[in-house]
Formats: C-alpha cells, structure tokens, sequence
C-alpha cells in the first residue's frame, strides 16, 4: 500500500479573513500562510499566472487539515448555486467532532453561520447537524452522546 495518509482539504474562497476566522472560532489552529505565485505553481494546477494567499489550518489532534486558498490571478471562478442542497454532486462538507455542540453552533453562528437543517439525534450515539459558513463552506459537526 502506498497510500500514507490525507494531508489535507483544498477550499478557494474570496475572503480569506472571514474564512480563517470561521475555522479558527471551530478550534483549528493556523499552522501558517503564504502566497504562492509563479511558473511552477501554475504547473501543478494547470493554470498561468497564479497568485494566491494561503492559510494552513490543522484540527487540534494533528491529524487534519484544511487548507483556505483565495486567488488574486487568475481570478477563482464559481461552479454551483452558493447554498447548492446536500445532493449535489461533489464535495459536499466536511465533518469534525465536537464538544458541546451548541456551543460551537452558537459561536459559528457569530461568524455567518446557519444551520442547514437541524441539529438532530442518532439513537443514544450522536447530535448531529450541518452547518453553512461563508461563501456556501459546508461543516458537519458531530458530538459523541457516550
């Protein structure tokens, strides 16, 4: 098996301020940002004259990553309805486990969150909920009940 791990998740947004402010009200730590520009960046993602800003953000534990990208050149283009329902095609949210829920709801929501639907109990096991973040960024939040 070669397979070694996933490093992390890419998301493109427009304002990278709002966005890395949103995860780090979640609890993830900004482990660095940069710009990024050049021929060989543009190699990598099959695109010319590329300048971004990124930010690195890693979940407390270590083990997960979410990286925040917003393009200056070429200028990042959308590709569905901002608040596409959950059976779109494509990456759809991405889901963290959390203590106390309503606390980290509560605090999202000071940051443009809402919920999707509603937070919602699976048997004696977990909460549940989505939550829409800015620029449409879907999070599942799970609590453990046990």
């Amino acid at each position: 098996m070669t397979l070694l791990r996933m490093d992390n998740t890419l998301i493109v947004v427009e304002d990278l301020a709002a966005a890395k402010a949103f995860f780090i009200e979640l609890g993830m730590v900004l482990e660095g940002e940069t710009t990024v520009e050049g021929p060989w960046a543009g190699k990598v993602i099959g695109l010319e004259d590329v300048r971004a800003d990124i930010a690195m953000l890693r979940t407390p534990d270590g083990h997960g990553r979410v990286e925040l990208s917003q393009f200056h050149t070429p200028k990042a283009v959308k590709s569905e309805p901002e608040h596409a329902p959950s059976n779109t095609l494509g990456l759809r949210r991405i889901m963290f486990a959390v203590k106390d829920l309503d606390d980290v709801v509560e605090r999202l929501r000071r940051h443009g969150g809402e919920l999707v639907g509603e937070i919602a109990q699976y048997e004696d096991s977990y909460r549940l909920c989505f939550l829409r973040g800015p620029e449409g960024i879907v999070l599942g939040l799970a609590e453990s009940l046990s």
